[in-house]
């Protein structure tokens, strides 16, 4: 096999119009395991496939020979790489494909994993600019790779010397100056390296960038500023970040553009980022410190729900089913009484009268509301699922029961998951065994015409047999069924036999 990639590449030399050829070689190593190639790749003749990529204007030459160049420099070590590559990766950063460029990037990534290649790609800082200038394209795949490399570099101080202490800090800024998309790639590299450490965020900070972004918040253009409070979002979701946010006001910040939206008719455009800003705030911090601390957060959500805006009715379900599916969550929703009492009966509402798409994201909203795992079924907040289930409608179940039987298949599927939300409680058991014929639907295989309900069907029975309580209250016979069901998997048809007919 290794001869036959050796001969390839020799005949690729010496044609002309090698295309052929090089659908062969293709196959070739990609048929050979990497570790199969690391010996071969040694010594191969890439200048052969880093020829064909220049002064080429044959589309199809150009992506096989990316491609195998992929393959082949995938399997040398990355300090070889560095030692042997560099002036072809970086003409692949200049090269006018994109795909030539990601490959060049891709493979500089690399480089800069590996502790013993890393200083002779920062030795070599033209090879970092010409990445910075990448951001700047107008291929988003592009950029994103950049990114993604540039994102590596800075796993370490040499490499965060060099983006933020050198003449490249002033080519990010230049970069940032060609137009808003651009700005906001910078802003996505800085953010993805202030996540990584509270030293790599002193370097973001240090150099003016996170100031710059956190000014956005407050600029004139409304798209803009919607765009600053999710990149603002993805801050949040390190300690040292929200620590930072914290210290320089900004989550008061936020938390004022909430009460001012009131007032400003342009708020629709940024008003759904501010609370899921909150949200994201409240899952990786304390739903009950972030609930107390920002009151305008939650009551702005509530206001979504009870709102007639589909877009705000949406943010508003998603973000009450982030907050309820932990069970502090749960205690802050309820905690705020009647008001959460008029939410639940609006979620009752939604789930029946709006778009499909609306009702999909109420009803797994309300399955999020009303979860909770085997060892959370504290008599208070089995009491409390149990109140907000009946909440929803004057009949819960024989409305969930109905709409399990509508030929939409999103609805059935999510009706399940609100039966599966209940299945492990004991009250949500004993409403399924008193409701005429459900038990044997749920153990009836005909009942579900696709993979997704098949699946959906199977992981409610199994939160059935795995909860305590259900061989006593679905009794033996159906809990018996329940668990061949389980251990037949979602997918079984029982045989039939067939009976030959004398004279067929």
């Amino acid at each position: 096999m290794a001869a036959s990639v050796s001969e390839l590449l020799r005949e690729i030399a010496e044609l002309e119009e090698p295309l052929e050829e090089l659908r062969s070689l293709k196959t070739v190593v990609y048929s050979l395991p990497l570790t199969a190639l690391r010996d071969l790749a040694v010594g191969l003749r890439f200048g052969v496939l880093f020829a064909l990529l220049d002064n080429n204007d044959d589309r199809e030459q150009i992506d096989t020979s990316v491609a195998i160049l992929d393959r082949l420099l995938q399997a040398l070590d990355p300090v070889y790489l560095a030692e042997n590559f560099k002036v072809e990766l970086q003409k692949g950063l200049q090269h006018s494909d994109d795909n030539v460029k990601i490959l060049a990037m891709s493979q500089i990534g690399r480089i800069v994993e590996n502790a013993n290649a890393m200083p002779l790609i920062l030795g070599s800082p033209e090879l970092l600019k010409e990445m910075i200038r990448s951001i700047g394209g107008k291929k988003i795949s592009v950029a994103k790779e950049a990114i993604k490399s540039l994102s590596k570099v800075s796993q370490s101080k040499a490499g965060l010397d060099a983006l933020f202490m050198t003449s490249m800090l002033q080519d990010l800024k230049d970069v940032m100056a060609i137009n808003d998309v651009v700005r906001y790639r910078i802003y996505e590299l800085v953010v993805e390296i202030s996540s990584v450490s509270p030293v790599s965020l002193d370097y973001c900070a240090n150099s003016g960038l996170i100031s710059q972004l956190l000014a956005e918040l407050i600029g004139d253009d409304v798209l803009i500023r919607a765009t600053a409070i999710e990149m603002v979002t993805g801050l949040a979701q390190s300690q040292h970040g929200r620590q930072y946010l914290a210290q320089q006001g900004t989550i008061d910040r936020i938390s004022n553009m909430i009460i001012g939206a009131e007032s400003d008719p342009f708020s629709g455009f940024y008003l759904p980022n501010l609370v899921k800003f909150f949200g994201n705030l409240a899952m990786v911090d304390s739903p009950q410190q972030v609930c107390e601390r920002y009151p305008a957060f939650i009551e702005k959500v509530f206001e979504m729900i009870e709102g007639q805006e589909p877009t705000m009715i949406g943010v508003g379900l998603d973000t009450i089913g982030i907050l309820g599916s932990c069970v502090e969550g749960k205690q802050v929703l309820h905690k705020t009484g009647s008001k959460f009492q008029e939410v639940l009966r609006r979620l009752g509402s939604i789930s029946c009268n709006a778009s499909t798409d609306l009702r999909v994201r109420c009803l797994d909203t309300i399955a999020s509301l009303l979860s909770l795992s085997n060892d959370q079924q504290t008599e208070d907040l089995l009491g409390m699922t149990e109140s907000w289930f009946h909440t929803l409608h004057s009949h819960p179940m024989e409305t969930f029961c109905n709409m399990n039987s509508q030929p939409f298949p999103e609805i059935h599927i999510s009706s399940l998951k609100i039966f599966t939300a209940i299945a492990s409680q004991p009250w949500g058991q004993r409403l399924m065994i008193s409701t005429p014929g459900f038990v044997e639907y749920i153990v009836d295989r005909s009942a579900e015409p696709d993979k997704s309900s098949k699946d959906a069907k199977f992981e409610l029975v199994k939160t059935l047999v795995d909860s305590k309580t259900t061989a006593e209250i679905f009794g033996n016979q159906y809990y018996l069924q329940l668990r061949a069901y389980l251990r037949e998997g979602p997918y079984f048809v029982k045989a039939v036999a067939t009976v030959a007919v004398d004279g067929e």
